[in-house]
């Protein structure tokens, strides 16, 4: 074959989808919450199907258990978790001492 028709011809690589985070031994409940930190960001927020790689059946049981969780509050509804805010300190903010910017004019009477 020529070099030229080689360029064309597509790869029999097989394309292999990652498996999902969810096994079939996995109960889809509220009270996993080994789960359902897996399928929540750093910011609080639930992930994405095209990012967790599920179903749309089994992504709407993750949302209506990671709901039920945050009602129950055994989940935060804003990111509070320990793990996410690793190597970043809380600063106590100090009162500062407030300086004044305007200058005062003294204007000297002259003597007639």
């Amino acid at each position: 074959m020529d070099k030229s028709k080689l360029l064309f011809l597509k790869s029999k690589q097989s394309f292999r989808r990652s498996l999902s985070p969810i096994q079939s031994g996995d109960r889809i409940d509220y009270k996993n919450m080994s789960l359902l930190y897996r399928l929540i960001s750093h910011q609080g927020k639930i992930v994405s199907r095209r990012v967790n790689r599920l179903t749309l059946k089994q992504q709407r049981l993750i949302t209506i258990a990671i709901k039920q969780a945050r009602i129950l509050s055994l989940l935060p509804f804003v990111n509070s978790f320990p793990f996410a805010n690793k190597g970043k300190k809380k600063k106590k903010y100090e009162k500062r001492e407030s300086k004044s910017t305007t200058r005062t004019t003294v204007l000297k009477k002259k003597k007639k």
